[in-house]
């Protein structure tokens, strides 16, 4: 599997043999994907309450975990916003 990112840093392609999977705005893709994983942990937790025991415990982690990647959504949209640029190296750093 090749990896090659534009210039744009918006787009990143994976060749696999004679295929390629192009992944534009790849911050907003990872949204989506947090979003939808945060949307199954509390639907599954949710059912984990009808339950006692054991079941009712794994739906308060579910929770607990659907609660961080609350916190990691914004944190997404922000990356997407913010990057540090490696600049070259010149004489003044000597």
């Amino acid at each position: 599997m090749q990896h090659d990112a534009k210039a744009d840093d918006q787009t990143v392609i994976y060749t696999l043999g004679r295929e390629e999977l192009v992944l534009h705005q790849r911050y907003e893709i990872a949204s989506i994907c947090n979003d939808l994983i945060l949307g199954l942990v509390f639907t599954v937790g949710s059912i984990c309450f009808f339950f006692e025991g054991t079941v009712m415990t794994v739906g308060v982690w579910l929770f607990v975990i659907g609660s961080l990647q609350l916190t990691i959504r914004p944190l997404i949209r922000l990356h997407r916003h913010i990057r540090l640029k490696h600049l070259p190296a010149s004489a003044q750093d000597f």
